[in-house]
């Protein structure tokens, strides 16, 4: 949580441009990219190179010729050594050659031979200079991907490395509350202090395991890398406990100052009390942070989907979208229930992991205050608008549910998905026209020419996005669809900050390249903080997690003698409820498919069901108490004196409707699609 939120939104940073780090960053996720497109680009490399030149496989533009000889006598050559045939008095099973054998071996070398000689005569044709530069690159390509697998853990590791120290060094840490005083910023900084110095002695524990087993190296040099992190991090902690910031006034710790610890050391501190004292596991820490480096790549494209979300925020394609809406001066019911359908697909777009929320969340809430709408229906659409799109392709977290999972694909998932979301945003829809009132749009006379000559600004970036799109897949066959999003998105976003960045430079007197330097390198800096914040989190949420996995939890709730489809179903809302409640959404995935979906599956629930509720109890989990994800990255981005204004005067409902009007809709959503499936399959 940063306490440089503004209670304005905009769209350029909430943070200082911290240009060296912001293109630090931006390099290595561009490396990481270039890294993910590697084997894309070779298997277009090998096309090309098989329609310039056939059998370009067997090209060789160094080949020799063969030094057979095709032009051999075989009878002569059977006949001689017929006759060099000289019997051994010491073995007792020497016997003449076979003179038909030798034949028949001389002729398939010969046969060989000829071939040979065939293909060098047919490289010569096609080896061209050319050929050879070509081949050169291609296999230069090859054996850089084939010697650099472990490349992408360690790109992982120093992305990891510097966001997180970011957060770390700017208190930006997903927190339940910011510090208040003097003595709760010492409190949080010590809380981290702590827990990254547990991580290390984890991992000290882990290296003492690894170095009595053989062929560990290369896991090895991963936990050096790893407890170097965690030691960075420590020093920073240790130089932000000595060096309060000024804003800071005098205090004492109070019975709330517990908030103010991160959620991420809450969440190590339980992990680690259990490895420890529990199940005498030391390294379980280590362990179970360190699956992140396994999955390293589903966890960079969690990085540059942040950093769409960050480039996105870096242009006026949000505004412009929103432009679209005003001139049918929507009542702010009817106005929230729009957004809620509306950004429920640039909410998978990136991720579905609050992203969204943090790009353009401050826009949604500012306009919804134009219209009218209070500040609780405001936050609440605001924190919604980053949950309903989970369920929607191409949402990242559907491909790694498919990709942990085989008994369900992305396409089920999606194509069911897309019904949950409708059923939810109408719920949601209902509920708020029938409590607000004055839900009745009221346009003007020519609302939808207005609406129409508002698209013409919207061309341009709708072009240019789609010339991105048809270049990588000419370029590199590769089709935009859930899979290759999060590696053709970020360069969308560039080309469209690069867009952008021309059309300000033509109303100012700076040049094109230092504006789309200081957007790029400004989002960069905001994805920093926030993929260290997430990255983090998710981290000690798969620590958490290994509590769930190595604990008998899951066979007291799943117990042989539990048959009941029914029962199963009640018992798996509630545990995936808890989970998302607490638990950063990619590693509950992880969790879950490890602990529960195969014990669920075999009492008798569908596969396909099963993750449906799984996502729509995540939804749930996003926006419930006590850590409401999608309503910290709100209070994060319009400011924590809006929440606290909104909740000063009002009945129950009205003071905490942020809380209740997401409950009030995504709790029936789960219930039906929980149980009215049931009815068809589990009688």
């Amino acid at each position: 949580m940063n306490w440089r939120a503004m209670t304005a939104s905009g769209v350029r940073t909430l943070y200082p441009v911290h240009r060296l780090h912001g293109a630090i960053l931006l390099l290595l996720l561009l490396t990481t990219l270039l890294m993910g497109m590697g084997n894309s680009l070779h298997s277009r490399m090998l096309w090309i190179g098989e329609q310039v030149w056939p059998n370009y496989y067997l090209l060789n533009p160094d080949a020799t010729q063969p030094t057979c000889n095709m032009f051999m006598d075989v009878d002569s050559e059977v006949d001689r050594r017929v006759k060099a045939y000289k019997p051994d008095p010491d073995d007792l099973f020497s016997s003449p050659p076979n003179p038909e054998a030798i034949k028949q071996s001389l002729q398939s070398n010969l046969a060989l031979c000829e071939q040979r000689h065939l293909q060098f005569a047919e490289n010569q044709k096609h080896a061209t200079w050319a050929l050879g530069v070509y081949k050169g690159i291609e296999q230069g390509l090859a054996g850089f991907l084939l010697n650099n697998i472990d490349l992408t853990k360690f790109l992982f590791i120093a992305m990891f490395a510097m966001a997180a120290a970011i957060s770390a060094l700017d208190s930006d840490h997903i927190a339940l509350r910011l510090p208040r005083n003097r003595a709760e910023w010492r409190l949080s900084q010590a809380a981290q202090f702590t827990v990254n110095g547990l991580m290390v002695l984890s991992l000290n524990a882990y290296l003492g395991r690894l170095s009595t087993s053989p062929g560990t190296d290369s896991t090895a040099i991963l936990q050096y890398a790893w407890a170097g992190v965690f030691g960075l991090f420590m020093v920073i902690n240790a130089v932000r406990f000595m060096y309060i910031p000024e804003r800071m006034k005098a205090g004492s710790l109070s019975l709330s100052s517990g908030l103010v610890i991160p959620l991420y050391c809450a969440m190590g501190l339980i992990a680690m009390s259990y490895f420890f004292f529990v199940d005498g596991y030391s390294s379980g820490l280590a362990i179970y942070f360190g699956m992140m480096a396994n999955l390293s790549s589903m966890f960079i494209n969690i990085g540059l989907y942040v950093l769409v979300g960050m480039m996105l925020k870096q242009t006026r394609v949000p505004e412009l979208l929103l432009n679209l809406l005003k001139p049918f001066n929507l009542p702010a019911p009817m106005l929230a229930s729009v957004i809620i359908f509306a950004t429920a697909f640039p909410t998978a777009f990136t991720g579905a992991s609050g992203i969204f929320i943090l790009a353009v969340g401050g826009v949604i809430y500012d306009e919804l205050r134009k219209a009218g709408a209070g500040r609780q229906l405001s936050l609440a659409t605001t924190a919604m608008s980053g949950s309903l799109g989970v369920v929607l392709n191409p949402c990242l977290l559907i491909v790694v549910i498919a990709a942990l999972n085989k008994e369900v694909t992305t396409s089920e998932l999606y194509g069911w998905g897309f019904w949950v979301f409708i059923m939810s945003a109408s719920l949601f829809s209902l509920i708020v026209c029938k409590t607000e009132g004055n839900w009745k749009p009221k346009p003007a006379p020519g609302a939808f020419r207005a609406a129409v000559r508002e698209l013409s600004p919207l061309v341009p970036y709708a072009l240019t996005a789609a010339a991105v799109i048809l270049t990588v897949w000419v370029v590199l066959g590769l089709k935009f669809n859930e899979y290759s999003a999060p590696m053709i998105l970020p360069l969308v976003m560039l080309a469209l900050v690069v867009l952008d960045s021309g059309k300000e430079s033509r109303e100012t007197s700076v040049s094109r390249t230092r504006l789309f330097f200081d957007r790029s390198t400004a989002a960069a800096s905001d994805s920093a903080v926030h993929i260290g914040a997430l990255l983090a989190l998710i981290g000690f949420s798969i620590c958490l997690g290994g509590i769930l996995e190595r604990s008998d939890i899951v066979h007291a709730f799943f117990p042989e003698s539990l048959t009941s489809a029914w029962i199963a179903m009640l018992v798996i809302v509630v545990m995936l409820t808890l989970i998302g409640m607490v638990m950063d959404p990619f590693g509950a995935v992880i969790l879950v498919s490890a602990t529960i979906a195969q014990p669920a599956i075999q009492i008798g629930i569908d596969p396909l069901h099963f993750w449906i509720v799984c996502l729509v109890a995540f939804e749930l989990g996003y926006l419930s108490p006590p850590v409401a994800l999608n309503h910290l990255l709100t209070r994060q981005v319009v400011g924590e004196t809006e929440v606290l204004v909104a909740e000063r005067t009002g009945s129950f409902w009205h003071r905490y409707k942020r809380l209740l009007l997401p409950l009030a809709v995504m709790v029936p959503s789960l219930l039906l699609t929980a149980f009215v499936p049931m009815l068809f399959y589990a009688l």
